[in-house]
């Protein structure tokens, strides 16, 4: 059931519960989205809990081939030890079909949390799920190499007889691919949210997930974060929220990109009209 609905830009903003609303929508080239995590923030009066295994199977009906979701998530703590709420969650993906393209991880730049009898937590993970092998990867390529220009390698060890193989000369570009950890600071509470996704961490999934133009969906929207970035990175984002008061905070910030769009991204076209699923 689709309670209130708003098109901002390139975006699409309903007010519902996602799983009553995703079976009505078309299929989407990427999910990128940070669902509530056990009971680690106050989402407000009336909220329980959410059934993240069953938004999981949504997805994969969701999802066209080839797409991606990038699920964040992280575990609460219950009598000093986790939950395992986020492994059980990669699991569910597999058991309703999706591969379980990639574990990453987002490493905060700031460490808190844990127990007295246990480490400082630092971390979250994105688990990149995607129904079949990904329509879209492109990889960021920021990771200074230590030794750029032109170098001689060897291929495989010495031969039976001790002499080394033959060597060859390839070139090191001074910026190679990154690894599967990212590091960024802690979104915090900024925009009346508890909880919110760092924008670069969500910008950075989408550019690497999806390309230009992609259909992109978040079914737990809260603040709006997700749908900022397709704003400001040319793809079609759907977002889902059951908060009204965080559904309006996403307007405004969906409005503001739009507002102040990236100079260097071309906008993203009018969000279009998506046959329910059969």
């Amino acid at each position: 059931m689709i309670i209130r609905e708003e098109r901002i830009g390139g975006q699409r903003l309903i007010l519902g519960d996602c799983l009553q609303v995703m079976p009505l929508l078309g299929r989407f080239d990427a999910v990128v989205t940070s669902p509530p995590y056990d009971g680690l923030r106050d989402y407000g009066e009336g909220f329980t809990s959410v059934d993240c295994i069953a938004v999981i199977r949504q997805i994969e009906r969701t999802l066209a081939d080839g797409g991606v979701c990038a699920w964040n998530v992280a575990d609460q703590m219950v009598n000093g030890s986790e939950t395992g709420s986020s492994f059980r969650q990669a699991l569910a993906g597999i058991e309703a079909g999706l591969n379980l393209h990639d574990t990453m991880i987002y490493e905060k730049a700031q460490a808190f949390g844990g127990s007295n009898r246990a480490y400082l937590h630092a971390f979250e993970f994105v688990f990149i799920l995607s129904k079949g092998t990904p329509g879209a990867f492109n990889p960021l390529r920021d990771r200074k190499n230590a030794r750029p220009g032109f170098e001689s390698v060897t291929k495989g060890g010495r031969h039976k007889d001790g002499s080394l193989p033959s060597r060859h000369v390839k070139e090191t570009v001074e910026y190679g691919k990154r690894t599967n950890v990212w590091r960024y600071g802690v979104g915090g509470g900024s925009n009346d949210h508890p909880a919110v996704m760092p924008y670069q961490l969500c910008a950075d999934l989408l550019a690497s997930w999806s390309n230009e133009g992609a259909l992109c969906l978040d079914p737990f929207m809260g603040s709006g974060t997700t749908l900022v970035a397709c704003q400001r990175l040319g793809r079609s984002g759907t977002g889902i929220e059951l908060d009204p008061d965080y559904f309006d905070i996403a307007c405004r910030r969906v409005d503001e990109a739009t507002r102040q769009p990236d100079l260097f991204v071309a906008p993203p076209a009018q969000a279009p009209k998506q046959e329910p699923m059969l």
